[in-house]
């Protein structure tokens, strides 16, 4: 039997996220690109700007900007009736195996549209062509931008878009500039 052929993607993409504006602008760029069977993981440390993402995502994808957004960090799972199907919320952080997907309707997902947040607790399923997002504090910010609490004060965020579909092209986004990593 042939080996399949391996996935080919564009070079991944970086992102400066000033503020939680250029954030949510992102992500209304990107579900607007979204298809059934899309996998968009969203890694990253707690606070870097996933769950921010995920609303605004979410709200344009439903074309609804009201639209309440959930965290399923204690429900695991909140799916939502789009235009483009049926898409599905994870937040993996309590997932306590892999094995616990199959009682949140992770293979029906697959055929929907799938936004994950801590997609390495699941990493073995997720599917290869997911759209990888990886979401950061730059360190000088994290340094500078701490409270006497810990708390990140500062805005500034960035993110990494890896394994981007060949054949489809990347939007632009207003305020943005996004560059190509080599």
């Amino acid at each position: 039997m042939p080996s399949p052929k391996p996935l080919t993607h564009r070079p991944p993409r970086h992102f400066r996220l000033p503020t939680q504006e250029a954030t949510e602008s992102l992500a209304r760029a990107l579900a607007g690109t979204a298809r059934p069977g899309d996998c968009w993981a969203l890694s990253g440390e707690m606070g870097s700007g996933k769950s921010t993402f995920a609303r605004a995502f979410l709200r344009a994808l439903t074309q609804n900007s009201a639209l309440e957004v959930p965290s399923p960090t204690f429900s695991l799972v909140q799916p939502y009736e789009t235009p483009v199907g049926p898409a599905y919320h994870y937040d993996l952080w309590r997932l306590e195996g892999p094995e616990s997907l199959a009682e949140l309707a992770w293979d029906e997902a697959c055929a929907g549209l799938m936004l994950v947040e801590w997609p390495e607790r699941a990493e073995d399923c997720l599917p290869p062509d997911a759209v990888q997002l990886i979401f950061s504090i730059p360190v000088p910010e994290k340094a500078s931008g701490l409270k006497d609490s810990g708390e990140v004060e500062t805005q500034m965020r960035e993110v990494t878009v890896r394994n981007w579909p060949p054949e489809r092209a990347f939007p632009e986004v207003a305020g943005l500039s996004g560059a190509a990593l080599s």
